[in-house]
């Protein structure tokens, strides 16, 4: 099996229990960093997946890296090749199936309990909620076709599917040392003026253990499997007789000015 390809676009927003996952499964994967100068592979056809975590930049940052992976995506979407995108990255899925990115009304900052729309609880275990932690500016708007998965109370669209790809606006992969690092590397950020959706520093460090400790609670959020009884062990990687390829999450925040309220 062809591996996965991984696109980390900052050192702290790392593939966590994605990774995890994805050994446990046995699944090889390709780790790329664009932003450090890795060369971005040429053929989305040498993978089986792509998954694209989050970034400091906005996607609608002119760099050459950006537009390069912006094209690797409609590669893959044009081949079916599955691609799940973390913030950053589901906002880069979103450009490449042609919706729009914009600044949210306000930052989202911390843990949040978000709501399953009824058409996507399937990927959830069936599930109505899902606690998830947030660092983003901007948002997405639903790409034509697609489903919308995920809503929140300050961002209307925190996630959809559309055939076997996925964009999030969220993070499922996180785990204790990764949300302790985003929160050290940007802690003048979370010291400026905030409202309601950005969450106090110690109810963040609260939650921590709780909610981003245990893979097998990723696994049970994350990973949705066909029914297929070889597919109860591992990812689902049938592009086209088998829609449920869902490896994890991953990303932080979209760069964007601290609103002024």
């Amino acid at each position: 099996m062809r591996p996965i390809a991984i696109f980390q676009h900052d050192p702290n927003q790392r593939a966590g229990q994605l990774q995890t996952l994805l050994n446990d499964w046995h699944v090889s994967t390709v780790h790329i960093h664009p932003e450090a100068g890795d060369a971005l592979p040429r053929q989305a056809r040498d993978f089986s997946g792509l998954v694209l975590l989050g970034s400091n930049r906005s996607v609608t940052d002119p760099l050459p890296w950006i537009a390069q992976e912006k094209a690797l995506l409609k590669q893959a979407l044009a081949m079916d090749i599955p691609v799940l995108g973390h913030c950053f990255g589901g906002q880069l899925l979103a450009r490449a199936l042609g919706a729009e990115v914009t600044r949210n009304p306000v930052p989202c900052i911390g843990w949040e309990t978000l709501h399953v729309t009824p058409l996507a609880r399937a990927l959830f275990g069936g599930a109505a909620e899902a606690s998830t932690f947030n660092w983003h500016y901007e948002t997405f708007a639903l790409p034509k076709g697609a489903t919308r998965a995920l809503f929140g109370t300050h961002c209307r669209n925190k996630g959809f599917t559309l055939g076997l790809h996925i964009g999030l606006q969220c993070h499922l992969e996180v785990t204790e040392d990764i949300v302790q690092d985003w929160c050290q590397a940007g802690a003048q950020e979370l010291r400026l003026p905030c409202g309601q959706s950005v969450q106090p520093g110690a109810r963040r460090a609260h939650r921590l253990t709780a909610e981003s400790a245990l893979p097998d609670t990723a696994r049970g959020r994350v990973a949705s499997h066909c029914g297929d009884p070889d597919h109860r062990d591992g990812p689902c990687l049938h592009r086209r007789s088998c829609p449920c390829f869902i490896p994890s999450v991953g990303g932080r925040r979209d760069r964007w000015p601290w609103p002024r309220w």
